[in-house]
């Protein structure tokens, strides 16, 4: 199954992926597929060298599954970070 690497960056929180360039993207379309157990092993040695230069935390190998040609976390809470909340936010109080 593929996988990606999913984090939290450190300077805003924001979820972030592993990208091919070894940056990090908001966007899970802009993340690494990661097809073997090889590459899986060199790109989580990459995002945790990132998390020791403190530009991420918690990094993560994720299941994903390919629907019409776009990465979808196959875990609920994976997903819930990937795509943001589950309830409408534009419902809020002022």
């Amino acid at each position: 199954m593929p996988q990606m690497i999913i984090a939290n960056r450190l300077r805003d929180g924001a979820i972030v992926f592993l990208a091919p360039n070894d940056g990090w993207e908001p966007a899970i379309a802009a993340g690494t597929l990661i097809e073997t157990e090889a590459d899986a092993a060199r790109l989580m040695a990459v995002a945790k060298q990132h998390e020791g230069q403190c530009q991420v935390i918690d990094p993560q190998l994720i299941d994903v599954e390919l629907k019409d040609g776009k990465p979808r976390p196959t875990a609920i809470r994976e997903a819930i970070r990937a795509f943001g909340p589950t309830v409408r936010t534009d419902l809020t109080e002022v």
